[in-house]
């Protein structure tokens, strides 16, 4: 058996969200200590701009199949993805090609991957209590917070329903919208404007920050998030922060990749698993 980490996220270009996952790769390293870690960015737009800029990065297939050429035989993957859509979808059809089955012996006896973020129901509970101890101390009375995210109009856009619905019980001044999807930020202007806010918290729901954060949350375009809350007759307050930069969101990724990797030593066939339960073993969704 040898044993490797494989980690996906978005990727990076930017330095602020580099340095964040060199953190998160630091985070894991220390807690799984001797099992190899690999990095693979699952946007096509993200490894083409790196690299244009003579940086190379992998994308999941082409870094599993580095690692199955490098001899590794059991890999966990672990998703930084926010929630459960069509880049994990697709995260989980590459592991699936990767895995040895009777007609196809070239590939990992044993593959796992790590739930995305805001997973299972408990993944919400403890993203509620995380987001709300992470928002700004400066914060005052009366003030409302806006987190943005990417959004999809894939199924899994339904988590961010919930986690909203959650964080609104505990904070009605917390929004939580997307860029795409069912809550964007023309449905969250009405709400600031009937709750008499004056000033608004801005921060991205995004595990770093790069451009979808410095520029369609905080930038200067009209149609910025930022200057739709300015023109709407509020003051804004960007919180450049993404959520693998607080400790409370990633003990949760970090928890999903534990079990990803104790699924590796489960008494299997060579399925795919996905930590989806308490042993680590469930079928892809």
């Amino acid at each position: 058996m040898k044993k490797g980490i494989l980690l996906a996220a978005f990727g990076s270009g930017t330095p602020q969200g580099q340095s964040t996952l060199r953190l998160f790769d630091e985070r894991v390293r220390a807690l799984f200590p001797g099992v190899p870690v690999r990095w693979a960015f699952t946007s096509v737009v993200m490894r083409n701009r790196l690299a244009a800029a003579r940086q190379k990065t992998d994308s999941v297939q082409k870094a599993l199949r580095k690692m199955w050429f490098e001899k590794y035989t059991h890999v966990a993957v672990q998703s930084l993805h926010s929630i459960p859509g069509a880049e994990y979808a697709d995260l989980l059809a590459d592991v699936e090609d990767m895995r040895a089955t009777e007609g196809r012996p070239d590939g990992f006896v044993r593959a796992t991957v790590g739930a995305p973020l805001l997973d299972s129901d408990d993944d919400i509970r403890r993203a509620t209590a995380a987001l709300l101890t992470h928002l700004p101390p400066e914060r005052a009375p009366g003030d409302a917070c806006v987190c943005m995210g990417h959004g999809t109009w894939h199924e899994g856009e339904s988590r961010y329903g919930v986690l909203s619905a959650q964080v609104r019980e505990r904070d009605p001044l917390v929004h939580i919208g997307t860029m795409d999807g069912d809550c964007t930020i023309d449905d969250i202007l009405p709400r600031l404007a009937e709750a008499g806010v004056r000033r608004v918290w801005l921060l991205p729901l995004l595990s770093v920050v790069g451009r979808h954060a410095m520029l369609d949350m905080a930038g200067d375009a009209p149609d910025s998030w930022r200057s739709r809350i300015v023109a709407a007759g509020m003051e804004c307050v960007p919180v450049l922060r993404g959520t693998a930069e607080y400790g409370g969101f990633v003990d949760i990724w970090l928890d999903h990749l534990g079990v990803a990797l104790r699924g590796l030593d489960a008494d299997s066939d060579g399925d795919v698993a996905v930590n989806g339960d308490a042993d680590g073993v469930g079928a892809p969704r």
